[in-house]
């Protein structure tokens, strides 16, 4: 079974080209999470960014343990370059150069799936 997670950006006014120029260029980080002896223990299904006035929104499906899933994500060379990257452009500032900053920045943008309805459910 899969969980779905969001997490919030708020932008500074009118730079929602530059973080859409971002999104779409940044890398793809490695989708098999796997533990200590190389077994897969989660994986990286979908990611989805919405990018609107003010705001991004960036919405993943992972499968697996969502703490460890999110340790394999915050590890990845492509997402620690878009995060810098991303930095200027966000009108809320937020360090996620140690586990407090980058745990605060999580509670308070992260957004936990409350409803998903599909046409065959």
């Amino acid at each position: 079974m899969s969980t779905w997670l969001a997490l919030l950006y708020k932008m500074k006014p009118g730079v929602e080209e530059e973080v859409t120029n971002l999104f779409q260029s940044s890398g793809r980080p490695d989708h098999e999470v796997r533990d200590e002896d190389g077994n897969v223990v989660g994986r990286l299904l979908t990611t989805m960014v919405f990018v609107g006035k003010d705001a991004a929104v960036r919405v993943i499906e992972v499968e697996g343990d969502v703490r460890v899933v999110a340790g394999h994500i915050s590890r990845q060379g492509e997402v620690k370059h878009f995060e810098e990257n991303v930095e200027q452009y966000l009108s809320e500032p937020r360090d996620l150069s140690n586990p407090e900053g980058a745990r605060e920045f999580f509670q308070r943008s992260g957004m936990r799936n409350v409803l998903i309805r599909r046409h065959d459910d």
